[in-house]
């Protein structure tokens, strides 16, 4: 129990900025099997982000309240995964060669293509949540949970890669290295439990089982991403796995967003 508590404090610092006990020593060699705690993550910053949402809502209005939900949600993560996210559109949008791209997404600066992946996805995250509130009727268990199922299915995917793929650099000084390295079926399993809960929850409470099939789109979305970066790099990065979440939670915003407007 004390070492499963151990992986878990591994994961809450790695993937947060949420302090963890002092008595807790960080070891990287505990990354690769806190992976399987990375969905439970989700679950944190989603009651983050929806917990926010609710109190400014009831202060302010709608917009201001997804605003400043999707501002906790990076403030509770330290931008992890945007900053993953801005980097792999700097280097496949800049670099024509696997040296050149890994070389640009290595680089701390952000570019042209950051800048304007970062403005999209954020723009699109914004209109998709408001669209969601909407259609959720202002319900806070609805609202609640879709955020919940948004960052946990979405943080599932990067260990499917991490399982499936080979690691793109060669050198040893990556900071997302140790979470590279034998990430075992067990692992996969306990991270696809915690992913599924909320969604099986929230099917449950919404009586719609077509929820179920979100967790084939943003499958898709993973597959289609992995095998852009595998044809260009061999592989993938610390900064795929942040795109790839990106990507897949506004992924499951959007096929809430089409379910609910047809069922």
């Amino acid at each position: 129990m004390k070492n499963q508590l151990d992986l878990f404090f591994a994961a809450l610092q790695f993937y947060t900025r949420i302090p963890i006990p002092k008595s807790v020593a960080f070891k990287p060699e505990n990354l690769s099997s806190a992976t399987r705690f990375l969905p439970l993550i989700g679950w944190l910053v989603g009651l983050v982000s929806a917990a926010v949402y609710l109190a400014v809502s009831y202060l302010a209005s709608d917009s201001i309240a997804i605003i400043c939900s999707v501002i906790a949600s990076i403030l509770t993560t330290g931008a992890l995964h945007e900053d993953g996210f801005a980097d792999a559109c700097d280097g496949f949008g800049g670099g024509w060669t696997r040296e050149k791209i890994l070389l640009i997404m290595k680089d701390s600066r952000i570019g042209t293509y950051g800048v304007v992946g970062l403005v999209c996805m954020l723009t699109l995250k914004f209109y998709l949540l408001q669209a969601l509130v909407v259609f959720a009727e202002h319900a806070p268990i609805q609202i609640v949970l879709f955020m919940i199922c948004a960052h946990a299915l979405s943080r599932f995917m990067p260990p499917i890669v991490i399982y499936s793929q080979p690691y793109a650099r060669d050198t040893d000084d990556s900071k997302s290295k140790p979470v590279a390295q034998n990430v075992t079926a067990g692992t996969l399993a306990i991270a696809a439990i915690f992913a599924i809960i909320p969604l099986i929850l929230f099917t449950t409470i919404l009586k719609t089982p077509l929820l179920l099939l979100s967790t084939g789109f943003l499958l898709l979305i993973t597959w289609l991403m992995n095998r852009y970066f595998t044809k260009w790099i061999g592989g993938y990065t610390g900064d795929c796995l942040g795109a790839i979440q990106q990507v897949c939670e506004i992924g499951f915003y959007f096929f809430l967003v089409v379910l609910w407007k047809f069922i």
